[in-house]
């Protein structure tokens, strides 16, 4: 990308949820700290294990949670602490795709109503104009104007993905969160929609935060790509430069459990077998938190944080002896 003009930016954002009360009162820390920016026109990849935040993130970014701390910037306002009718605007340059495709749909609505329901809320079409708009939407996903009248429980999961990805693109966004979009599809519709999701990317200058699970995947998709463990960010850089040259051991290991198709690779002898117990989110310990199940971890990687920092240009990694385990 010639410009890199940052779109959104994330400082030290936090989100927690509170259980319980008096004593037995427990805090989630779902999100702690998290700092990132996507610029304009890139896709921003987030990945990390089952309950390490990454839908947290996309979800308070969008305000669908309020942030426990920190800012969000949008197209430079801060958006973290406004109000509904403050925050109305830009609710139509920023939108979400969700991970289930059927639990996401309204069944009482047909795709029509489902789609024009942004449309409506923003005032932005009416009438003739506003079902034309509606068909063209089915069109660009790969749908047919027939398939407005009917009901989510009429399609395949693929299909009702596709009605979610119209209904977002309905009131011409400029980001949008896809949370693990195709991680409930079968594996011959995934890369379609993903295909699908860079040719309208292409189309409509459009701006991704890609949250998913499959490595393969976000290397293919993404231009940038943090890397979360139990709500730290561990490891920011370019998709190409994480995959060849990764620096953090919570990296290396997520990237060597990528399945080989070939059994005779030697790349199955340098697999790195994590041990030790996982962290709990609940009330965490002061630390880095990967450190219980690190090989390399120190007496102070368990009582001191490290700092998200630079080690090379555009390469951000967040532990303290990261130069050491890497000879750098």
């Amino acid at each position: 990308m010639s410009e890199r003009i940052p779109l959104l930016e994330v400082k030290n954002l936090k989100k927690h949820f509170i259980s319980g009360i008096l004593k037995k009162r427990k805090v989630l820390t779902a999100v702690d700290g998290i700092s990132f920016v996507i610029y304009k026109g890139e896709t921003f990849g987030l990945v990390g294990e089952s309950g390490c935040g990454k839908t947290t993130i996309g979800r308070t970014i969008i305000r669908l949670y309020n942030p426990t701390e920190g800012e969000v910037f949008f197209d430079g306002d801060e958006i973290g602490q406004m109000s509904e009718r403050e925050l109305k605007p830009y609710r139509k340059r920023m939108q979400m795709i969700f991970q289930d495709p059927y639990a996401s749909l309204n069944g009482r609505m047909t795709v029509t109503d489902i789609i024009a329901e942004g449309i409506d809320t923003h005032h932005l079409l009416e009438g003739d104009e506003k079902q034309e708009r509606i068909y063209e939407l089915l069109e660009k996903v790969g749908l047919k104007r027939e398939h407005a009248s009917r009901y989510p429980h009429e399609f395949s999961g693929g299909q009702r993905q596709r009605i979610g990805i119209a209904r977002a693109l309905a009131v011409n966004p400029e980001l949008i969160i896809c949370d693990e979009p195709i991680s409930a599809l079968d594996v011959s519709i995934q890369a379609q929609v993903v295909n699908m999701l860079e040719d309208l990317q292409d189309e409509f200058g459009l701006t991704y935060l890609f949250i998913a699970h499959d490595l393969s995947m976000v290397r293919h998709i993404s231009d940038r790509i943090g890397v979360m463990y139990l709500g730290k960010m561990m490891e920011i850089t370019t998709a190409d430069e994480l995959y060849e040259n990764a620096l953090h051991p919570y990296t290396k290991s997520l990237l060597s459990a990528i399945p080989i198709p070939d059994p005779t690779s030697s790349i199955r002898d340098r697999r790195v077998i994590l041990k030790g117990d996982v962290g709990s989110p609940i009330n965490p310990k002061p630390g880095c938190r990967f450190a219980s199940r690190c090989r390399f971890a120190k007496p102070n990687c368990f009582t001191d944080t490290p700092e998200l920092r630079e080690i090379n240009e555009g390469h951000f990694a967040s532990c303290h002896y990261i130069e050491e385990i890497n000879g750098i």
